[in-house]
This record gives structure tokens, C-alpha cells and sequence, in this order.
């Protein structure tokens, strides 16, 4: 049966926003067509910003926005989970532990609620309320409110952390293109997390395998940066190579 471009292009189109991801390959044999002319037809939706381009692949247009922290908890929650157990095993009673905005970040949170002797820095405002009541001491950045996100930013955050030293930072992002480095789509968030990064003795990104190949607004830091990764099983060989190549550490749960 052939296909045309149109009812593969909206094929395509129902399959990225479905599963969050597709790669040329896979859709190649789904179609019983030519990888050239998938990355043909990526090309096009990309133009058409129905979806965005990556290497190897797609995401949905979504991804590339700045979607609120609800938006993003109901996303491959079960590699979150199993990111943040792995996270929880990094760390020590009586560390020092920085922990970013994000979803992922918060499933940390969660896992670390059993220390006894732990201090947790962060800008997350539901980050610090997931923590109340614990036996854990939270420091609390202070800053300008983001509401789609519940972190602080601005120079009161900066300052705040500068004044501090980490022994770890769990730092999630948005968008992990391995030549180029870690981003964020927010300008003042990108700020905030540097700083982080500056005064963390080791730094370990967590994210999930859709993160790579992916660009957003903002720079937060190199790949060489990085210390350490933490992502699932997914993550393309490529970018895993890459990474190992680096000699960042790679943690797939």
C-alpha cells in the first residue's frame, strides 16, 4: 500500500506527540520507506514548527517551549523515579546537596526524605515543601518567583548561593545537546543554575533520555561542565558514546 507525504507527515506527527519521541530509523521501517526520505519529512514539520528537529529524530513543538512544572510531572514518570533512586544512592548523611527546579529534581527530593543528616539547598519552592517536616535542613534560596516553574531567580538567588559551598548538585534541564551543553528556556533560570554549577564540588545531570539531542533558549553550562549524567535505558548510542568520550561518568537506570 503506498502511503502519501501528507498521511505519513500526519502519522509522524500523531507518533511524536504520543511518545514524546521519535528517531529516524524506526520510523523508516514503520513506513517501509527510506531513512532520507523521514528526515525529509522531519524537515518539513520542523519548517512548519509542528515539531521539533533533533539529531537523529524528533520531539513534539511543545518541548521547546517553557511548560509548567504540572505539565512536565505527568511525563515519563517512571524514568524519573528510577533516576531519582539513583540520585539518592549518591548521597551521603551530612552533605551538603543542591537541588534545582524541576520535576525530576523532585522525585530527589522525594528519595532523600529519609536522610537524617543532610542539608538541602535549593531555588524550588515545592521542592523545599516536599521536605518540610523531615529530619532534613533546607536552605532556601530567596529570589523572584517563577510561577511556571516554582523556583526562585534573580540576583537575590545568586548572591544567596554564591555565599555557599556544595558537595553535590543534582541539576535537571530541558535541553542536553552533548557539542554543545546543557540549556534551559529561561534566561534567568540559566543564570541561577550557573552559579550552582560554580559552587557544587561535583556535578551530576539528571535527566531522561528525550533531554538529548535538544536545544533550548538558554546556555546554562558546557558538557565539559559535568561530572557525572544520570538517564534511562533510552539514551541513543551516539550521544552515550559522546558523553563516555567527555569522560563524564553515565549512570543508566
Amino acid at each position: 500500500m503506498i502511503v502519501l507525504n501528507e498521511e505519513r507527515r500526519r502519522a509522524i506527527l500523531e507518533l511524536v506527540n504520543r511518545d514524546g519521541r521519535v528517531l529516524v530509523p524506526d520510523l523508516a521501517r514503520r513506513f517501509a520507506t527510506s531513512q532520507v526520505t523521514i528526515r525529509k519529512d522531519l524537515e518539513a514539520l520542523h519548517n512548519l514548527r509542528q515539531l521539533h528537529r533533533t539529531h537523529g529524530g524528533a520531539l513534539p513543538a511543545r518541548s521547546v517551549d517553557d511548560p509548567s512544572l504540572r505539565e512536565k510531572e505527568q511525563l515519563h514518570q517512571n524514568e524519573k523515579r528510577l533516576i531519582a533512586e539513583a540520585a539518592a544512592r549518591m548521597v551521603s548523611n551530612g552533605q551538603v546537596v543542591i537541588l534545582d527546579s524541576g520535576t525530576t529534581t523532585t522525585a530527589i527530593a522525594r528519595a532523600l526524605r529519609n536522610f537524617n543528616e543532610l542539608t538541602v539547598v535549593t531555588n524550588a519552592v515545592n521542592i523545599a515543601a516536599e521536605l518540610a517536616g523531615t529530619s532534613i535542613e533546607v536552605i532556601l534560596t530567596g529570589g523572584t518567583l517563577r510561577k511556571n516553574s516554582f523556583s526562585l531567580v534573580g540576583p537575590m538567588a545568586e548572591d544567596t548561593l554564591r555565599h555557599l559551598s556544595a558537595d553535590l548538585l543534582f541539576l535537571a534541564v530541558d535541553g542536553f545537546d552533548v557539542d554543545y551543553g546543557l540549556t534551559t528556556p529561561n534566561l534567568l533560570e540559566a543564570r541561577v543554575n550557573r552559579v550552582m554549577v560554580e559552587v557544587a564540588k561535583r556535578t551530576v545531570t539528571v535527566c531522561d533520555s528525550t533531554k538529548f539531542g535538544r536545544r533550548s533558549l538558554s546556555l546554562i553550562a558546557p558538557t565539559s561542565a559535568m561530572h557525572e549524567v544520570i538517564t534511562d535505558r533510552a539514551i541513543g548510542k551516539t550521544d552515550l558514546r559522546a558523553l563516555k568520550k567527555a569522560g563524564i561518568e553515565v549512570t543508566v537506570v
